[in-house]
């Protein structure tokens, strides 16, 4: 193992132990509301002593748990709806030193000629987070105590106090919840409970809370389960909850990846899918041919393939994504994303990037992560029922 992993390790299992000693023999499962929003999901946390009710991005693609703290000034940070956390009003507020294992598991960056993390003069951990889209949080590391419904309690948890934050946010996220693999995150710090979690994510539209299950309680099971094994890569990329994917079907059509070694990841964090360049080039065209109407060029959108007439469009391909060991039959909501009242988008784009599994092609689909088990398991299913 590198110097690296150890200090990971390290962090993980003290958080752990830390958390397991605090925690009741309620917390064997753990659930919350789930509320789409714009592109994203958002989760229902408390923070504090005493504990104040937020809602947060939550985004299985990063490790770091962070809010908007006081002070935060426009435009140094984005508006939010809810009230700024303050921290002076929490008793169980502690800020970390840049001695502290957490604030050593930060990634290291070079912005505006300061590394970072990097210390004030009070000797407070400072840290920099950012994300594949360019949003940012800037703030202090430390530590509070969060909790769920049925009082369930995690005391002890780092997060980032945010006093810099801008990006892609909007008014409705108060932060963001990290759920990676990284030892930084809910999942990580939540010891034991927070080795298996599921989801269901509804459409966007009508808003529908549904919930976010950790513990015993997210096993999933039902018709059409399957599982596709968990891929566990070194360093950066650990944190991410990586499986490989096989081909996609198209009509009646399959185009191969030939690729096995985890080559997309599941993230609840990104709306679209974004393929391997080649590998998107040959899944529109099958698209494009299947469904033949004219195509419409959006201007200033970043969408490969729109149409207009949304309504009038009957013949969608039969479309399948092939994980390894799990195949799954995507409906037209799961590949196209409307932008309008009259134009949809193919919900999918090509990236010479890292391949990434989106939420789109997540919704109506219970997503159970099993890293114990190291394997992801999807069944379809009716979340606006859940």
């Amino acid at each position: 193992m590198t110097d690296s992993e150890r200090v990971q390790n390290a962090v993980l299992r003290s958080m752990s132990r830390a958390n397991r000693f605090g925690q009741s023999s309620m917390a064997e499962s753990v659930e919350t509301d789930i509320l789409p929003d714009d592109g994203s999901y958002l989760m229902k946390i408390s923070i504090g002593t005493p504990p104040v009710e937020r809602w947060a991005v939550a985004d299985t693609g990063s490790d770091l748990i962070w809010f908007q703290c006081k002070p935060c000034p426009q435009p140094q940070c984005y508006g939010q709806k809810a009230p700024l956390f303050d921290p002076r009003n929490s008793s169980t507020y502690m800020s970390l030193s840049c001695r502290s294992l957490p604030c050593n598991a930060l990634p290291r960056h070079y912005v505006q000629g300061q590394t970072y993390p990097r210390c004030g003069s009070s000797n407070v951990c400072t840290y920099f987070y950012s994300y594949g889209d360019n949003s940012y949080t800037m703030g202090e590391l430390a530590t509070e105590s969060v909790s769920f419904d049925r009082n369930v309690l995690f005391p002890k948890t780092a997060f980032g106090c945010g006093h810099n934050d801008n990006g892609l946010f909007n008014e409705n996220d108060a932060g963001l919840v990290g759920l990676g693999q990284g030892s930084l995150s809910l999942v990580s710090q939540m010891g034991k409970v927070g080795h298996k979690f599921s989801y269901c994510l509804p459409p966007y539209s009508p808003k529908t809370t549904t919930k976010l299950r950790f513990g015993e309680a997210a096993t999933i099971s039902g018709n059409g389960l399957v599982s596709t094994p968990l891929i566990t890569k070194n360093g950066s990329l650990s944190l991410f909850y990586f499986v490989n994917l096989e081909g996609i079907t198209v009509g009646k059509q399959t185009v191969r990846t030939g690729q096995s070694n985890g080559n997309i990841f599941i993230d609840s964090g990104t709306t679209l899918t974004m393929l391997p360049s080649s590998f998107y080039e040959q899944i529109e065209a099958l698209v494009k041919q299947a469904i033949g109407a004219n195509q419409f060029i959006v201007q200033n959108n970043h969408y490969k393939l729109c149409y207009r007439n949304a309504n009038s469009i009957q013949n969608f391909p039969n479309f399948e994504v092939h994980f390894t060991g799990a195949n799954l039959s995507l409906k037209p909501q799961n590949f196209f994303r409307r932008i309008s009242n009259d134009v949809i988008c193919f919900a999918m784009l090509p990236t010479d990037g890292m391949p990434i599994y989106g939420n789109v092609a997540q919704i109506d689909f219970e997503v159970e992560h099993d890293l114990d088990r190291k394997k992801v398991s999807f069944a379809p299913a009716d979340c606006t029922k859940q």
